[in-house]
């Protein structure tokens, strides 16, 4: 054992060592006959406290950046993960250094976990004897690990109290009313993507929650920002403290707490974490009792879009069992994701993003009409709802709802709506206009696109004409040269367009294009030479508006 040097102790505040080493607390008394077993490297890094770890499968919730970690063997061995994985947590954090007391039933740390701390050169200390907590370096130290004590027992009766309610068949609702109660906080469970799905605690605490800048304008919890928003942050109206709710790889969303009266502290977001853990079991369970169910609800929809529903009246009693109204005037809606790779598929922890993006449109939809149809059904969405005078500009607001802010993780969708029909046999005539307007108003209006299928004008005539080599055939011989893709030819096609908008209106056109009269009218002639003379024959302007509105569908200006 190395002497103790006098100057350490001096330094030392409140249980901290400022300005201190791991390897000038080597040196004093502090450590019982250590040994450095990896990570040598790292003697040099600064420590500011001293932090004891009963409890390593915690260590997120507890350690900071230049923590020198005391823990044990025994306690090391009761985690459920590697130590290699406890090292690399501790190395993420910032800590200084691992110190750990063997026994006679823990003596030794493998090669893999010395080799990581070699590489991240973080040190590994063993030690032969306990920690010495009255030492003056050590205060602090048992008040910690005191108040890691008081908050697994916290969190454990909290864990019990929410599975009691699970296992007795309570929801979502049921569980963050009694999270709500134990805690003395506002609770809010929301999906991977910020929507709310319950919410409880006082009426003060959940208004308050809910005017806060946690949440965002159309009301859902922040995720996108940093780190998923998860931990504890301070908002305008109060503290919250946000867990992943996360459940066999699969992120199913968050659970907050937030409180406008005291500052959250560690101990509640450890609890906090606690109450995830069982929302998820209780989230898996919902999912498991579901998925047959939706299974089938989802061939029965996909049946009515084929035109395999059977007759009118079959087919409305049988949607009549899954909660769906289909008896009423309905248009069908699909939405369709960008194309493209999407950029979360690859993550482990996410659900693909037909389904995720079911369930965020099932959500805003049930607000709304609880009697419409939804399902995912391979790479679209489609929802079968009530027509009424006001339907589509209540798609729009349930899109709206769905897309929030469009920040971070919203991922790009188009949206097709149908015409209303009356009767189940039409439901696959609609269906192919919902098709249609997606797919036409996307090459048109880009990804986000929300089209009716009333809207599209000419365009849907267009779009029957399945031969793509035909459509350009037709705008080359048309439109000439104005097919290039130079600045020119994009140039003078926008004139040309508002030229037939305005009917050949000289004056209004050059007004709209802030044109002088006589370069609009000298463009006119140059338009003629390439085009022909299409201010004197209707015909003509025909032609050209069409081969516009083909290149607009088509985009066949981007292959010529």
């Amino acid at each position: 054992m190395l002497t103790r040097s006098s100057t350490i102790a001096d330094r030392v505040t409140d249980g901290g060592a400022e300005g201190a080493t791991v390897e000038s607390i080597l040196h004093t008394d502090f450590l019982s006959e250590s040994v450095v077993l990896a990570g040598r490297e790292g003697l040099g890094r600064v420590v500011d406290r001293l932090n004891l770890i009963e409890n390593p499968e915690g260590i997120r919730f507890w350690i900071g950046a230049h923590d020198l970690v005391l823990t044990t063997g025994f306690a090391l061995a009761q985690s459920t993960e590697p130590l290699s994985s406890f090292v690399s947590a501790a190395h993420s954090v910032g800590v200084a250094g691992i110190v750990i007391h063997f026994d006679e039933d823990s003596t030794t740390i493998d090669a893999d976990t010395r080799a990581v701390a070699d590489e991240l050169e973080l040190p590994l200390i063993a030690v032969s004897e306990s920690f010495a907590l009255d030492h003056i370096l050590a205060r602090g130290v048992r008040d910690r690990a005191r108040q890691q004590v008081r908050a697994m027992y916290r969190s454990e009766r909290l864990r019990r109290l929410l599975v009691a309610k699970m296992v007795a068949g309570g929801g979502v609702a049921e569980l963050a009313s009694a999270a709500a109660a134990e805690l003395d906080l506002a609770v809010l469970m929301t999906t991977s993507d910020g929507r709310r799905l319950a919410t409880a605690g006082s009426d003060e605490e959940v208004r308050a929650l809910c005017r806060s800048s946690a949440l965002d304008g159309t009301g859902r919890l922040k995720t996108d920002s940093t780190d998923g928003g998860l931990g504890l942050r301070t908002t305008d109206e109060g503290a919250i403290a946000v867990c992943a709710i996360s459940a066999n790889g699969i992120d199913h969303g968050r659970v907050a707490a937030f409180s406008r009266h005291r500052q959250l502290s560690t101990q509640d977001l450890y609890a906090v974490d606690a109450a995830a853990a069982v929302f998820a079991l209780a989230v898996t369970r919902d999912l498991a009792l579901s998925t047959i169910e939706e299974k089938h609800r989802a061939n029965f929809l996909r049946d009515l879009l084929l035109g395999r529903g059977g007759e009118h009246a079959h087919a409305v009693a049988h949607a009549q069992r899954f909660g769906w109204n289909i008896g009423r005037p309905v248009v069908v809606v699909v939405i369709e994701p960008a194309p493209g790779d999407d950029v979360t598929r690859q993550a482990p922890d996410r659900m693909p993003l037909v389904d995720r993006q079911m369930m965020a449109f099932s959500g805003a939809l049930a607000q709304r009409d609880p009697s419409a149809a939804i399902a995912a059904l391979g790479t679209e969405t489609v929802i079968m709802m009530g027509a009424g005078p006001n339907t589509v500009n209540a798609i729009r607001d349930i899109i709206e709802s769905v897309r929030g802010d469009g920040g971070g993780g919203r991922q790009p969708f188009a949206v097709g709506i149908s015409r209303p029909c009356t009767s189940v046999e039409d439901i696959p005539g609609i269906y192919g206009q919902a098709r249609t307007a997606l797919k036409v108003g996307r090459q048109i209006y880009g990804t986000w696109a929300v089209t009716a299928f009333d809207d599209l004008g000419v365009f849907r005539l267009l779009s029957l004409v399945e031969n793509d080599d035909e459509l350009t055939s037709f705008t080359k011989e048309t439109l000439h040269e104005l097919t290039e893709q130079t600045v020119e030819a994009q140039d003078m096609r926008k004139t040309l367009e508002m030229l037939l908008a305005t009917n050949i209106n000289i004056a209004e056109t050059a007004r709209n294009l802030h044109f002088h009269y006589n370069t609009l009218r000298y463009r006119v002639v140059k338009l003629e030479k390439i085009l022909g003379p299409f201010t004197e024959r209707p015909d003509l302007r025909l032609d050209l508006s069409l081969a516009l509105k083909i290149m607009a569908m088509r985009g066949i200006d981007q292959h010529m």
